[in-house]
C-alpha cells in the first residue's frame, strides 16, 4: 500500500520518523474533533515546536483526493466529505431545517456587509427584519454580534461565523459567490434593491467596538 504522507520540503527538518509522527497525531487530533479547531488550538495540542502551518498543508494535499477532504474554513480546520461525494449526504442535508426566505435574505445581506447593524439590514431589504429572524440565524450558530458601532444608540453589529464558512465549505468570506449565483441558489429575489451588488457599502467602519469571540 503506497504511503499515504508525501514528504514536503516545508518539513525536511524533520526526521522521516518523527514527521510520520507527527501527521498521524494531526490526523487523529482532525478526526476526533467535533468541530473544526484553528492552527493555534491544533499546535497546542501538538509537540512543541512542530510546524503546524506546514504539517496542515502536507496533510491537505495527501487527502485531495480521498473521500474525506481536509477543509480550512476561516482560521479553522476540518476533514469534510469531499465535494463529488457530496450526493451521499443529500438525504441527511434534505433533514435539515430550512430557512425562511426573509432568514435567507437576511442571512446573504449579514455575508456580504458585515459587520452589519439591524437597521442597514433593513434598509437593504427595504422591510423591517423581526428579531425572530436575527434569533434563528443565532440559534443556527451561522450568525453572531460582532461588536457595537459608536453611534447614538450604540446599534449591536452583526457577522458570520467559523460555522457559516464550515457549513457552505467556504475557506473565507472571500469566496462567497457573486449576486447572479445567489439568485440562482434562491437567496435573493428580485425584490432586493439595486444597492445590494454583493459588495459591502457599509463596510467595516473604523469607530467600531469589537466584542470577543465568547461576546
Amino acid at each position: 500500500m503506497p504511503d499515504l504522507f508525501v514528504a514536503s520540503s516545508n518539513v525536511t527538518s524533520l526526521s522521516p520518523e518523527d514527521r510520520r509522527l507527527h501527521l498521524r497525531m494531526l490526523e487523529a487530533i482532525l478526526f476526533a474533533a467535533a468541530a473544526p479547531l484553528s492552527a493555534a488550538e491544533l499546535a497546542a495540542k501538538m509537540p512543541e515546536g512542530v510546524k503546524i502551518d506546514a504539517l496542515l498543508h502536507e496533510l491537505q494535499t495527501a487527502y485531495a483526493s480521498r473521500g474525506v477532504n481536509l477543509k480550512q474554513a476561516g482560521e479553522a480546520w476540518a476533514f469534510r466529505t469531499a465535494p463529488d461525494l457530496g450526493f451521499l449526504l443529500e438525504e441527511h442535508r434534505q433533514e435539515e431545517k430550512k430557512l425562511s426566505r426573509p432568514a435567507l435574505e437576511t442571512l446573504a445581506i449579514i455575508a456580504y456587509h458585515q459587520p452589519v447593524t439591524r437597521a442597514e439590514i433593513e434598509e437593504v431589504r427595504g422591510v423591517s427584519t423581526s428579531k425572530g429572524t436575527l434569533d434563528v440565524l443565532l440559534e443556527t450558530g451561522w450568525v453572531r454580534p460582532k461588536g457595537r458601532r459608536r453611534t447614538p444608540g450604540r446599534p449591536l453589529t452583526f457577522g458570520t461565523t467559523t460555522e457559516f464558512l464550515d457549513h457552505f465549505g467556504l475557506s473565507a468570506i472571500s469566496d462567497l459567490p457573486g449576486l447572479a449565483e445567489l439568485k440562482a441558489a434562491g437567496l435573493l429575489n428580485a425584490t432586493i434593491p439595486p444597492g445590494f451588488d454583493a459588495q459591502p457599502p457599509f463596510g467595516e467602519p473604523p469607530t467600531e467596538d469589537f466584542l470577543d469571540e465568547d461576546g
